[in-house]
């Protein structure tokens, strides 16, 4: 059902550019031609690997500052008390805000790029890991308590499974918001990187080449989702669920 979904796009976006004959919407043949020569000919490659480290370095940094302060505020009514307010305000502060600021206070360099890109995710990372934590139940941590199992291992067996919606809920909504920002993050501030490449075929009115970058992008993301993903969330769903 899904190659039929997307052979109809295919097929609409070929009728279309064919009805219109403008240089403006060029037809899928021409776009993926255009992919293919900038793979084995250009920058292509190499703007997709940059974009890909960025959304990697700000996911890892997210996940893990979001995560800890998530879970502290979840287990802690005085953290929590203390760091709502800012909470609430990193929540309702628009991305392009906290890009531009990053920019004006860090400059233009990678650590202000990765760092904001993060920065726009953490709050979303901390509310889901302080609703896991305010959800872990109280009857296992005293089993745990009652076979004296190691902070590890209590940790590993008892806490952590409890908590793995909530980690695969984080990462999964925030995989897909971080190919997003790191594109605006490029446009605005970056030299290389597909947000970059877009905004610079833009000025040029290249339609062929937003559209070509735009169709490996995606390609990138589905790749991601269904080889990478998916199969990770089904293995951590398995593992969950198996005997202590």
């Amino acid at each position: 059902m899904s190659i039929l979904s997307v052979a109809a796009f295919v097929l609409v976006w070929f009728i279309a550019a064919h009805v219109a004959q403008s240089r403006l919407l060029p037809g899928p043949v021409e776009v993926l031609n255009y992919v293919i020569e900038e793979s084995l000919h250009g920058d292509l490659i190499f703007q997709l690997g940059i974009t890909l480290w960025r959304v990697i370095a700000a996911f890892v940094v997210a996940m893990a500052i979001g995560s800890i302060i998530g879970l502290l505020m979840g287990e802690l009514p005085a953290v929590n008390r203390v760091l709502d307010p800012w909470l609430i305000v990193l929540l309702n502060l628009p991305a392009l805000v906290i890009i531009i600021l990053a920019y004006v206070w860090f400059g233009l360099n990678e650590a202000a790029a990765i760092g904001a890109v993060a920065l726009n995710k953490i709050p979303n990372v901390i509310v889901t890991l302080r609703e896991g934590a305010r959800a872990l139940d109280p009857g296992l941590d005293e089993m745990a308590r009652a076979y004296r199992l190691t902070p590890w291992s209590k940790f590993r067996n008892v806490t952590l499974p409890q908590l793995q919606p909530y980690f695969a809920t984080a990462s999964r909504t925030g995989s897909r918001l971080f190919w997003k920002i790191v594109l605006v993050v490029e446009l605005l501030g970056r030299p290389n990187g597909v947000g970059f490449e877009l905004h610079l075929n833009f000025q040029l009115f290249n339609v062929t080449a937003i559209l070509g970058y735009t169709l490996a992008f995606v390609a990138v993301m589905l790749t991601i989702e269904y080889l990478l993903v998916q199969p990770l969330e089904r293995y951590t769903t398995r593992w969950r669920n198996k005997p202590v």
